[in-house]
């Protein structure tokens, strides 16, 4: 579990691929602190929660499947990658709670200083894939690559987003132009609002 907080922003540096679609690709953690990550750790890139299965004092691999590849983006060599490792129970939930799973890979439309001056805030209009544009709310919650993120409107599948020169400096999404594609995970009571809705409910005295 993350929260959506880029801790640092570092880049695909190499990837190998094996059989069936996955691949080996190693990241170089920019400022991420590697020295308390362990093998088999989980760490967010780009808001895909991925498994350490080898590390060094300053890159980390990871094993990508092909299942993951192809509902994500964001691993070719070059690519910058949003950076967060998994919370613990003690840390203050700076953002809200992203689980690291990718509903599905969104298109940048619009992306420009609101004022015109690029020390300022930013723009962010975003289109959602399918029918996700229903699990998005005004004020409500998005991951994009990772970023943890507030909803300012939505129109259909389109929504936009505020990002404050903080956010613009510190993450990899002061890259976007429109047209680049992003990771999008939905807020998580959004999945269990459907699910309740849309399934018959069983008495709890049936289920005992």
């Amino acid at each position: 579990m993350f929260t959506g907080i880029i801790q640092a922003v570092g880049h695909i540096s190499h990837l190998t691929e094996g059989a069936g679609g996955d691949a080996r690709v190693t990241v170089t953690a920019g400022g991420l602190d590697l020295t308390d990550a362990q093998l088999g750790d989980s760490i967010a890139c780009n808001g895909v929660c991925l498994t350490v299965v080898d590390k060094t004092a300053d890159s980390f691999s990871i094993d990508v499947s092909g299942e993951t590849f192809s509902c994500t983006i964001g691993f070719a060599p070059g690519d910058k990658v949003n950076l967060e490792k998994a919370m613990r129970l003690s840390d203050r939930l700076g953002g809200h709670l992203v689980s690291g799973h990718v509903d599905g890979v969104g298109e940048v439309i619009h992306f420009a200083p609101v004022s015109g001056e690029a020390d300022g805030s930013w723009r962010l209009d975003i289109r959602a894939p399918g029918s996700m544009g229903r699990y998005l709310a005004h004020k409500g919650s998005v991951a994009v690559n990772g970023v943890s993120l507030t909803v300012n409107s939505v129109r259909g599948n389109d929504f936009s987003i505020n990002l404050i020169p903080h956010t613009v400096e510190n993450t990899a999404l002061g890259t976007l132009n429109p047209g680049t594609l992003v990771n999008l995970e939905i807020d998580l009571i959004a999945r269990y609002v459907e699910r309740m809705l849309n399934v018959n409910p069983t008495p709890l005295k049936d289920l005992q």
